[in-house]
């Protein structure tokens, strides 16, 4: 929805100045947490192939799994950057491994990885699709890889907005506030490339997509008047 609406703000000329997203920032206590930005997200999905065999005679078969497991292990223990003052480093994590035909005496005859970078400004998606690429290649494996970029990062600096929030929050819970970048994406990487200044400031987020996720009604309440208060402070 969130890019539809973008789509039609452009075909309108209509310029988007500040945004604050409702995502739960929110940490130990309300407003102790705001986001100025998030990582980038890259997903690809890996599949290897082999010769589907008897496990009885491996000679006869090329195990997908058994051939891919190296090449995963490296991948694993890069260490892709050190991230930098706005940003935590880099992370790949393996999300889905599927292979084999469900029966226990059958070599699959190919295997299926699911993985995702959230990566930080130190890099660009591009940088890192020709790295991983490179290191399967190294491996000599039979491979298609396919990629999907889910969010560019992004990093609102600080200034009206963050200033504006920060002062709501502390006006109302009398608290002082942090800047963080972690988490997963948001609707704010659709909104910040049109050069809007983008903050999330939320609820909770203890039982983020848990069952029973759930959150104060008083929280509710004081993220209201913050909202309020934010727009009395960038509109004075």
């Amino acid at each position: 929805g969130t890019v539809k609406v973008v789509e039609w703000l452009e075909r309108q000329q209509i310029k988007i100045d500040y945004c604050l997203v409702g995502e739960p920032s929110s940490n130990e206590v309300m407003g102790d947490t705001i986001k100025n930005g998030r990582r980038g997200s890259l997903n690809g999905k890996l599949v290897v192939r082999g010769k589907q065999g008897h496990v009885a005679y491996p000679h006869l078969a090329s195990n997908p799994i058994h051939l891919v497991m190296p090449a995963l292990a490296e991948l694993t223990a890069i260490v892709w950057d050190q991230g930098n003052e706005y940003f935590p480093a880099t992370t790949f994590q393996v999300s889905n491994i599927h292979g084999g035909t469900g029966a226990e005496n059958v070599i699959p005859g190919e295997v299926t990885i699911d993985f995702n970078f959230r990566y930080c400004t130190e890099v660009t998606d591009e940088h890192l699709k020709r790295r991983v690429e490179s290191l399967l290649k190294s491996y000599n494996l039979d491979f298609d890889l396919n990629w999907r970029l889910s969010g560019l990062p992004f990093l609102t600096p600080e200034g009206r907005l963050v200033e504006a929030v920060r002062g709501a929050i502390e006006a109302e819970l009398g608290i002082k506030t942090n800047l963080s970048t972690s988490g997963g994406t948001s609707d704010g990487r659709f909104i910040a490339p049109t050069g809007a200044e983008v903050v999330e400031l939320g609820p909770l987020n203890a039982t983020i997509h848990q069952i029973n996720e759930c959150v104060k009604v008083e929280d509710i309440e004081h993220l209201s008047r913050i909202y309020s208060r934010t727009l009395e402070g960038l509109l004075s």
